[in-house]
């Protein structure tokens, strides 16, 4: 069994190294040791802050561009609503210019059927009493032939004719 048990020379030296060795790493390596793991720390919690603070901008940006593209739907519906509204303005003036415009020759059309017809009219006119003087006088010619036919004729009208 004494291989298995340690003698106390031994225990006594590895505690005396053990001590030294504790003391020389907490007067030179203990401090940086700490000091680096602490800045490890502290540099991991910033950049976990910084990923937050990231995470957060982008929630915002996204929120942001969701509202900008909100308002850009409006706007296109607004234009497109106006732009058919003045497209239906449009049509309608077309429509009722061309109304007025039909209304308009057909009134036109309408008075000058009617002049055309009272031109006509009185040239029918004019026609028959051309022809009523022409088959007059061709009357009168066939029926005076003669002085007596004559001088019968003017004495009937005198007679008719009174004179005051």
């Amino acid at each position: 069994m004494d291989l298995v048990t340690p003698g106390i020379g031994l225990i006594f030296w590895q505690t005396v190294t053990f001590l030294i060795v504790l003391f020389l790493l907490s007067k030179f390596a203990w401090k940086p040791i700490t000091n680096a793991l602490r800045e490890r720390e502290t540099s991991i919690e910033s950049a976990l802050r910084m990923a937050d603070q990231a995470k957060l901008e982008m929630q915002a940006l996204k929120a942001d561009n969701e509202k900008l593209l909100q308002e850009a739907r409006i706007e296109r519906d607004r234009i497109l609503r106006e732009a058919s509204q003045a497209g239906n303005a449009l049509l309608e003036e077309a429509r009722t210019r061309a109304t007025e415009e039909g209304t308009r020759m057909i009134e036109n059309a309408r008075e000058a059927i009617v002049n055309e017809k009272k031109a006509a009219l009185t040239e029918v006119k004019n026609l028959a009493a051309n022809l009523s003087i022409e088959i007059a006088e061709r009357i009168l010619k066939h029926e005076l032939k003669d002085s007596a036919a004559q001088q019968a004729l003017v004495n009937d009208y005198i007679k008719e004719v009174n004179l005051n």
